[in-house]
This record gives C-alpha cells, sequence and structure tokens, in this order.
C-alpha cells in the first residue's frame, strides 16, 4: 500500500474528499476526477494500481450502466487495470456483475474504512501478486524452457505441443513472430511465452492492442509525444516503443492498422528509432517484435489493405494457433484449470465437472474460443453458491449449472428467443463463426466500431 498510487473516479465531490483524506494517509498518491471522460487521458499518461469507480454518474439513476460502460472502457484501455467499483445501490446481482464483467470488488457507500481500506489492500496485492508469482516462475524454471512456458501462461493442452515446440526454438532469438488465430485462441499467451524463454526475459514485455487504438492516438501512444504537442499534452511521455527499450513489444490486432499507421510503424521497424509527437529527435530502440492478428494478411495484402513490405518485417516466424473446436481433447484439461482458479478465488467448494456437462461441452462450437470457456466456467462457478438467486447445489458442476451462449452445445441459427439481448448475443455467435472470428470483418457487416464490439463480445463473454 504504501508506495501505491490510486484513482478515485465519482461525480460527488464530497465522496472523492473523504476517500481522498482516508486513503491518503494508507497509499502514496491518491488522484480524484469527477468526469468519467477524462478517464481515457488519465490512463493514458498514468499507471495506476487500482482505480476505485462510481457505477452512476446520474444522480437519478441507479442501474448501475454507467459504470458498467466505464469499467469496459477502462479495460480496453488496459486489460490488467484493477478496477474496484462502488455505488449507493448494491445487490447481490450487481456485486456478481461487477465481477463478471472484470472489476475485482465491489464497495457499498456509505463504505465503512476498515472494509474499505481492506478492498483497496486486496486489490492492490492481487495486482502485485500477479508479478511476484511471475518472478517466482523465472526463478524456479531450471528445468526445461517448454515447462517454464506451460507453467507462467497457462498453455495447456496436447494440441498446443507443436506450438510449444515452436516456441521453445524460436524464443532464444531475436526473430520477428507473427502469431495468427482467432479472437480468443490465447495469442496473447504465446506471445508472453516467448518473452519469457528469450533472452530479454529480465527486461519489460509491453502489450498494446494497437486495432483499438484511434488515429488520432496511436503515434501518441506508441512512439509518445512532448509536452504542448496537442491539448492536455502537460509532460513529456514516453511511448510504448521506448517503454519495451532491451525487451519485447508485442502489437495485437495489427492487422487492423490504417495505412497511415501501418507508414508510420515500417518506418519504425525499419530504422530502428523513434520520434515523439512535437518533437524532431529520433531515439534509438532495441526490441523485439511480436505481432498477432486473427486477419487473413495475405488476403488483406492482395486487398492492398495491408502493406506487403510491412508483412515481411514481422512474420519472420509465423505461429498459427487451431481454434478451440480444433482440439476438443483440451476442453477437459482447460475447464479444470479454469473451474480450480475460480474455486480458489471464489471461496466455492467444487470438486469437477460432471460428465453429462464435459460432453455437452465437447459438443459446443466455442466461437470465442478459450476465452469464452474461461468466462463461462468463471459464471458457473460464481453462481455455485446456494444464497445467490437462480444458482444450485452441488460439488459437481452439472449442465443445468452452466450457459451455453446459444442456450444449448449444438449451435442453431435460429432463435429461440425474442429477447432483444438474447437475439444480439446469438446475431454476434453467429458472425464470429461465419468469419471465423475476425474483429474488423464481424465489426463492419454488423455496422459496429471494433470498440463497440469488443465491448458486446465482453458483455456476453464471447
Amino acid at each position: 500500500m504504501q508506495d501505491a498510487k490510486l484513482l478515485l473516479v465519482d461525480d460527488d465531490p464530497d465522496v472523492l474528499l473523504a476517500a481522498r483524506l482516508l486513503l491518503k494517509r494508507h497509499v502514496a498518491s491518491v488522484d480524484i476526477e469527477k468526469n468519467p471522460e477524462k478517464l481515457p487521458f488519465l490512463l493514458n499518461n498514468n499507471r495506476y494500481d487500482a482505480i476505485v469507480l462510481d457505477m452512476n454518474f446520474q444522480r437519478d439513476v441507479s442501474s448501475g450502466r454507467e459504470g458498467f460502460a466505464w469499467l469496459d472502457r477502462i479495460l480496453d484501455i488496459d486489460p490488467k487495470a484493477r478496477v474496484v467499483l462502488f455505488t449507493a445501490y448494491g445487490d447481490v446481482e450487481m456485486a456478481v456483475r461487477a465481477i463478471k464483467a472484470g472489476a475485482v470488488d465491489f464497495v457499498l457507500k456509505p463504505w465503512q474504512n476498515d472494509k474499505f481500506l481492506e478492498t483497496i489492500r486486496g486489490a492492490i496485492s492481487k495486482a502485485g501478486g500477479s508479478q511476484q508469482a511471475e518472478d517466482a516462475g523465472k526463478a524456479d524454471s531450471s528445468s526445461s524452457p517448454t515447462k517454464k512456458a506451460t507453467k507462467q501462461t497457462n498453455i495447456i493442452g496436447s494440441a498446443m505441443r507443436p506450438v510449444l515446440d515452436t516456441v521453445e526454438q524460436v524464443a532464444p532469438t531475436d526473430a520477428n513472430v507473427l502469431i495468427l488465430g482467432e479472437n480468443g485462441t490465447g495469442k496473447d499467451l504465446v506471445a508472453r511465452a516467448i518473452h519469457d524463454q528469450s533472452h530479454r526475459r529480465d527486461k519489460p514485455f509491453v502489450s498494446v492492442d494497437v486495432g483499438a487504438l484511434t488515429e488520432s492516438l496511436f503515434e501518441s501512444e506508441v512512439f509518445g509525444h512532448v509536452k504542448g504537442a496537442f491539448t492536455d499534452a502537460r509532460d513529456d511521455r514516453a511511448g510504448r516503443f521506448e517503454e519495451a527499450n532491451g525487451g519485447t513489444i508485442f502489437l495485437d490486432e495489427i492487422g487492423n492498422l490504417s495505412p497511415a499507421q501501418q507508414a508510420r510503424l515500417l518506418t519504425v521497424l525499419q530504422q530502428r528509432q523513434v520520434t515523439r509527437v512535437g518533437s524532431n529527435k529520433a531515439r534509438p530502440i532495441d526490441v523485439r517484435l511480436i505481432c498477432a492478428t486473427n486477419a487473413d494478411l495475405n488476403e488483406r495484402v492482395a486487398e492492398r489493405a495491408f502493406r506487403q513490405d510491412l508483412l515481411y518485417r514481422i512474420n519472420t516466424i509465423e505461429l498459427h494457433l487451431p481454434a478451440l473446436r480444433e482440439r476438443p481433447s483440451d476442453i477437459g484439461p482447460l475447464a479444470e484449470h479454469f473451474l480450480k482458479k475460480y474455486a480458489k478465488q471464489y471461496n466455492r467448494s467444487i470438486s469437477g465437472l460432471s460428465p453429462a456437462l464435459l460432453a455437452e461441452m465437447k459438443q459446443y462450437r466455442w466461437p470465442g474460443n478459450v476465452r469464452e470457456l474461461q468466462h463461462a466456467v468463471e459464471r458457473a462457478v460464481i453462481l455455485s453458491r446456494p444464497d445467490v438467486p437462480g444458482a444450485t447445489q452441488g460439488t459437481l458442476l452439472e449442465p443445468t449449472n452452466f450457459i451455453f451462449k446459444n442456450g444449448s452445445a449444438s449451435v442453431s441459427p435460429v432463435n429461440e428467443t425474442l429477447q432483444l439481448e438474447d437475439m444480439e448475443r446469438q446475431l454476434i455467435q453467429q458472425a464470429m463463426q461465419k468469419h471465423r472470428g475476425s474483429i474488423t470483418d464481424v465489426a463492419r457487416e454488423l455496422g459496429l466500431s471494433r470498440q463497440a464490439l469488443y465491448r458486446r463480445l465482453e458483455k456476453f463473454g464471447l
């Protein structure tokens, strides 16, 4: 707690003042903000150990809708952000939704000081605990590199053996790697495994979802800016390439870069130096580049939507990750892994999966791949307690505990409900299957922005 930096966001100045007075005695820094619209700027210019976010910014609204929307936005910007939601209108259902949506905890106002402090301490310790576990994994990895990667990145399943073998061969080199696969197949985990087995393992690993950056934010976020370069640029700020200097930079969703962004990135890769926005000074960089996409880049090159010279730069080595439906033998081990993790996290007494549930899981197509499986298991674990409405009891998860996103294990194109939310989920699911998980193609067909589609995928666990 002593070195932690917190951000408090609430439209009530009295709440902000009271929370700041309480917390500033226990942490290094507490930033407060009344306007949630400033969250993107704050998160792009600061690193917070925890964020406390109000759920309602309109006094006459108690649905929590705004809080969930801003939670999605925060996690779009920083998937590792530790967000604690608080509200004066709390109940069990909202608490479960908050945790499922990505929050680490939930606090009711007016709060009890001891409880509030304990919640913040828990959020910070979870973030620190993840880093300690990673460091412990590095210290413990005197055995084979493949064992190290499997242990640290949770790459599970016999079908991933060829991928891990290639990772073991490629990791000690500085070759650029392009990881291909559908959304949710674990491209980020493979990128981390490559870094962890490389000679750069003790240097930074910086992940950037470049596909989620707007044209105006791309250069500032990736290459940095100097003070006064644009409105609100109050200080010099290093970009992600500079942050990754000496280590590895992972550019996710690279297939969705605009032509201008591709040209700028190619120049940086060729010259191995970056120039911050608003500056004329070039800064040398030494990074290992790993990229990922669910798009067919060769097809995009043929369509002149992606530069061929950039493709040559990033795909020295290509890794193809299989979809979960192509590796049914791995569904059981993966589900058991997530079950053990979440049973411990949420203190549930669940020992395993019933044979009937496992059979249904193997029949399901899993359009959201491993990520959908993880979210589905987490939801089943959360709702397994008998005191939560709609939950059932038992030490084994049964089919009745589990909700497949189309209502059953076998995919059907026919809507079996007229509920708008269910129809929207099924439509997105069908589009994901049609386009084999390509976020850009799905967003285009549904008439959504990529950011809007990301929020819906997270909302429905796809």
